[in-house]
């Protein structure tokens, strides 16, 4: 077994977790499962998540075919699970499971293919490990059921070696939908192993291929089965993490936990995309919980909220802008539903569904939060917003359907908004911010800022574009109301909200970052300190952790999960403290932003660093979401990363416990650079441009106003201080 000692990149345990929603997950962009699981989870081509029953939409659960377990009564167990890499050509982006008895060893390894997202792979190898001319068996124990709660299944002639599983899902998103159609191919596994007397070692690969046509399914196979011809199946999918891991990611100088926590959370996000360069990809966009765990019971039931645009596209724009834009592009597919949804509430323009699958209608089950949490609407706008200004992709808006999406959303806010000649400004009533123990509030800050930032990217946009701008989207923006508390020098949340109310998140704090809103120091301090007071135990893992002994539910709001007895004593436990963590380093409070920073990553469970929404490893698995909040804290918080029309704002600080930052990998406006930084000085290089029309870029120093240009291939560095990466003049 390798000893992972100071490595973050290796995650072993002698034993496996007890809790079997701990096993780690092994995705793709297509399809992912926990190892030792009974099932896998596919995305369907259209719609991506399917229905299982009572009209709730999810993703279709699959017997999952690929993965035998070894079984020997003088097996000593010994676990190496790898989800783990290094910049290497050894690198191993896989769980790798390791069982020794007296004379032989026993690996298998568990991995979805990089390259061929379509496959799983399941490999055996036996090692000799006394002398001895006797064969060796290893007996497997196999538990496949042809069955699933969400699919019509049944077994098919034999194809190409492979045996064929294929079926309907039973029913569709919406009344009279498709009922998508689903082949698996798989190598059989055969009841035991034997290594004959004259071999040292051997393995044995079993592969799973998944389509939603047989002939796609056996196109896959195929792929599969030439690369296991030349003994290259695992090879390939090494060196494409290799690959992707020496083009982007982040790490620190600071406390192993850390680390690991980074590169896990880096992981598993990366492996929920396709690799860079790949064609063809279509984003189904991106769950809570991403495939592994997508069940009706563990994770949201596969449905896209607006943790996919606030909480995870950020980390995905800068590393990985080619996966970005799918993701864009899979709410530009909806956007056909999202103008049913305003035109079914009486309003123009487009409104995304709080609860988003194939259609983009709203599929959440309780009416409240999908008429009310208007806010991710905004949020979808923010998103385009970032990558405009990241890409200046202008295709996407001229002939992609992106602006129709950015043009509809505004008519959607002129719609729903209301003038009060009392006060002489637009009133947006009856909403539901994140903080959801508030519902049927009017004019709550966090949304208002969202309505208002909307509207002037849309007009900057369209004066991008040559089109006309209306002038009512600007007098929305100017007018509509951001309530603020002039004696106490804060933004309460909504009108009416009192100094001390309890939320469930504090949405307020996201002014300022991720959401752009001008806030002086004292005033966005003050927002931290009266919320950091009264955020609820109950809050989401993006957010915060705290304890609370028994239940507490808000008067009138009915939950759409159950509440424990009052005699239970529950854990609600849901960090990480991300977006309070980036307040305090925005402020420059080195000790409290580090105790926030160590606390935020509380929700990663050992031994293979899986992420639960809940720190006493409840909720959803493997929390996509946390993941991203937490990846933001440290990537835009320590470097202090901005995106703006103007450029790209930096103003870098090692919090206490952090002597040095290394984000590689960052791209902006098609140049790929690295950005380096200690307690006393930032090296920039730019690595790569994506073509010759790329523009160069240059960094403008504050507040000495100094301009450094920022040549392919150079290192430039400079003392520690504040200031903008932007296009350089020709």
């Amino acid at each position: 077994m390798e000893d992972a000692g100071e490595d973050p990149t290796i995650f072993t345990a002698p034993s496996l977790p007890s809790d079997p929603r701990l096993l780690a997950t092994v995705t793709s962009t297509y399809l992912g499962t926990r190892v030792y699981h009974d099932a896998m989870h596919v995305v369907q081509s259209e719609p991506p998540v399917v229905a299982s029953g009572g009209g709730v939409t999810t993703p279709a659960t699959h017997p999952d075919t690929s993965q035998p377990h070894r079984k020997s009564s003088t097996e000593r167990p010994s676990t190496s699970p790898q989800p783990h890499s290094c910049p290497q050509p050894g690198v191993h982006c896989s769980f790798l499971h390791t069982l020794e008895a007296p004379v032989f060893r026993a690996s298998q390894r568990i991995y979805a293919h990089r390259t061929l997202p379509h496959v799983l792979v399941c490999s055996v190898t036996v090692t000799r490990l006394a002398a001895g001319c006797q064969p060796i068996m290893v007996q497997l124990q196999v538990a496949f059921s042809p069955a699933s709660p969400d699919l019509d299944l049944q077994l098919g002639p034999d194809l190409q070696g492979a045996r064929h599983l294929f079926g309907r899902t039973l029913t569709p998103e919406q009344p009279g939908g498709l009922q998508q159609e689903v082949h698996v191919l798989w190598t059989p596994v055969p009841p035991a192993l034997t290594l004959p007397e004259d071999e040292e070692d051997q393995t044995w690969e079993f592969l799973t291929a998944v389509g939603s046509s047989q002939a796609e399914a056996q196109a896959r196979l195929a792929e599969a089965l030439q690369l296991q011809a030349r003994g290259a199946l695992y090879t390939v999918h090494a060196q494409a993490w290799a690959q992707l891991w020496a083009s982007c990611g982040l790490e620190v100088a600071g406390p192993l936990p850390l680390r690991q926590a980074l590169r896990s959370a880096l992981y598993y996000l990366l492996s929920a995309l396709p690799q860079p360069g790949a064609q063809g990809h279509v984003s189904h966009g991106l769950s809570p919980g991403g495939l592994s765990n997508g069940s009706r019971d563990e994770c949201y039931w596969g449905h896209i909220f607006w943790d996919q645009d606030l909480w995870i596209f950020p980390n995905i724009l800068m590393f990985h802008p080619e996966a970005a834009r799918a993701i864009l592009e899979y709410r530009i597919r909806t956007l056909g539903g999202a103008l049913e949804n305003a035109r079914n509430l009486g309003y123009q323009g487009a409104k995304f569904a709080w609860e988003s699958a194939g259609s983009g209608l709203e599929v959440c089950p309780e009416d409240i939060y999908g008429v009310q949490e208007i806010h991710v609407t905004g949020a979808v706008v923010l998103a385009f917003e970032l990558y405009y200004h990241t890409t200046q992709d202008l295709q996407l808006f001229q002939e992609a359907g992106g602006w129709d999406l950015v043009s509809a959303v505004a008519e959607f806010w002129c719609s729903r908004v209301e003038w009060s000649p009392e006060e002489q400004n637009y009133h947006l009533r009856g909403v539901m911010p994140p903080d959801e123990y508030h519902s049927g509030v009017n004019n709550s800050v966090y949304t208002n800022v969202l309505v208002r930032n909307s509207l002037r990217f849309a007009a900057a946009l369209a004066q991008d574009l040559g089109l006309p701008i209306p002038s009512q989207w600007l007098a929305v923006a100017e007018k509509i109301k951001v309530p603020f508390d002039a004696k106490q020098n804060f933004h309460p949340e909504f009108d009416g909200y009192e100094l001390g109310e309890a939320v469930k998140q504090a949405d307020v704090i996201l002014l300022g970052y991720p959401v752009r809103f001008p806030l002086s120091p004292d005033v966005r301090r003050k927002n931290l300190e009266v919320y950091e007071a009264v955020t609820s135990p109950q809050g989401p893992a993006m957010t915060w952790v705290r304890r609370l002994e028994g239940p507490w539910v808000p008067p009138g709001l009915a939950l759409p999960f159950p509440v424990p007895p009052a005699s239970a004593s529950v854990l609600f436990d849901l960090g990480p403290q991300s977006m309070f963590a980036v307040g305090w380093m925005e402020l420059k409070d080195p000790q409290r932003a580090w105790g926030l920073l160590q606390r935020s990553f509380a929700n990663v469970s050992e031994p293979f660093k899986v992420w639960t929404e809940n720190a006493d490893g409840s909720g959803a698995v493997n929390f996509l979401t946390g993941m991203g909040g937490f990846l933001q804290a440290a990537l835009f918080g320590l470097t202090g990363f901005r995106i703006t029309r103007r450029g790209m704002t930096f103003d870098p600080m090692c919090p206490a416990g952090v002597s040095a930052v290394r984000a590689w990998g960052v791209s902006y406006l098609g140049n790929t650079l690295n950005f380096c930084f200690s307690e006393d000085s930032v090296t920039v290089e730019v690595t790569a441009r994506a073509g010759p029309r790329v523009p160069p870029l240059e960094a403008t120093l504050q507040p000495s106003q100094a301009r450094l240009p920022l040549p392919l291939g150079h290192k430039v560095s400079f003392p520690l201080s504040t200031g903008r990466i932007q296009r350089a003049p020709l």
